[in-house]
């Protein structure tokens, strides 16, 4: 039985080594500091990232990528902005094997504004890239509870069929696409819209809000992800809408609990110090503001959710804006990047 490799041992790493080896697979999970590493291999736990989990035996974990070199099919789930310098560390493999990079975080790189795909693909440049998305909370998986996720293939057809029995479990269900840009974008945009769900919880302002939130953040997703390729009917499924809807409801959301500190009062360095794991929507807030800006596409919600970051408006004044913007059409085409017809009464 072929071993997975799986790149970063946080919370959804490890999740993902424990459903990996929920079958008896061997996974080779991959962690920056050894003391992790030993307390996985040891105690059989992860007490800072996924707490509470007993960690399979067939889970092994290690300091040294090289173990992870000639393996055919390894998951990448180290933090979105860091993913560039940790697969740079990765070796190469033996030239017979073809290697596919299952891409697991969800973001959009800082300074650059690539995608992930685009970002492993330019350093690991013979690997076959896919993409997992979904609504996935990591300790539901870790506990094997039923969870769907969209894999989506650069390859096509040809690594779907050879990337989804490796990957598919009794409670874990992969569904195709070729879809690489949806899947990477409904990914990314849904951790701002989180952020701006949970400041509407901090704020006390109903579940009404929050619905009305939700699906005016998801025409922002749509509108965003046509403009870039993205198939619409992609963001409608599991990476995209799924996931929105998953993330927009529960404080388990690392981004939804930053959210809702900030509707509380706190100012987004508050939120975020102290914290072992990353809100990933703090990153990608300014980084897709400003693709959107430069291709003039409109996401009031996102631009929102950056002067909240950035302490430059309290939230309170942040939804006012929002409320008091020019009444319009509800629908309007998503091929249109340029149309601001999605600001119509509720929030955008």
């Amino acid at each position: 039985m072929s071993a997975v490799g799986i790149i970063g041992a946080g919370a959804w790493g490890t999740a993902l080594a424990q459903m990996v080896a929920s079958d008896g697979t061997p996974a080779i999970l991959w962690a920056r500091e050894a003391a992790l590493v030993e307390e996985i291999n040891t105690r059989r736990t992860n007490a800072t990232y996924l707490p509470g989990a007993t960690i399979a035996k067939p889970v092994r974990a290690t300091c040294d990528m090289g173990e992870l070199a000639d393996l055919s099919t390894i998951l990448v789930v180290c933090p979105a902005q860091f993913m560039g310098g940790v697969l740079a560390g990765l070796p190469d493999g033996a030239h017979d094997v073809q290697r596919d990079l299952v891409l697991c975080s969800k973001g959009i790189e800082a300074g650059t504004g690539r995608l992930m795909a685009d970002v492993a693909a330019a350093i690991q440049p013979s690997a076959q890239i896919a993409v997992m998305s979904g609504p996935t909370f990591a300790r539901e998986v870790a506990m094997g509870l039923p969870t769907a996720i969209t894999l989506a293939c650069a390859g096509g057809e040809e690594q779907w069929r050879r990337l989804s029995p490796v990957i598919a479990r009794a409670a874990f269900r992969p569904y195709y696409s070729p879809d690489v840009v949806g899947a990477e974008i409904g990914g990314a945009v849904k951790n701002v819209l989180a952020i701006a769900c949970g400041v509407v919880e901090g704020l006390g302002l109903g579940e009404n809000a929050r619905a009305a939130l939700i699906a005016r953040g998801y025409a922002e997703m749509l509108r965003f992800g046509v403009a870039r390729g993205a198939r619409a009917e992609t963001l409608s499924g599991l990476c995209g809408l799924g996931d929105l809807i998953l993330t927009c409801a529960s404080t388990a959301s690392r981004n939804y609990s930053l959210g809702k500190a900030l509707g509380q009062g706190q100012s987004a360095s508050e939120a975020l110090s102290g914290k072992s794991s990353v809100a990933e929507g703090a990153h990608t807030a300014p980084v897709l503001a400003d693709l959107a800006r430069r291709a003039g596409i409109a996401m009031p919600i996102v631009d929102a959710v950056c002067r909240l970051l950035t302490g430059k408006a309290p939230a309170g004044a942040v939804v006012s804006d929002l409320l008091a913007r020019p009444l319009k059409a509800e629908l309007a085409d998503p091929s249109e990047p340029g149309d601001d017809t999605p600001a119509h009464g509720s929030f955008a």
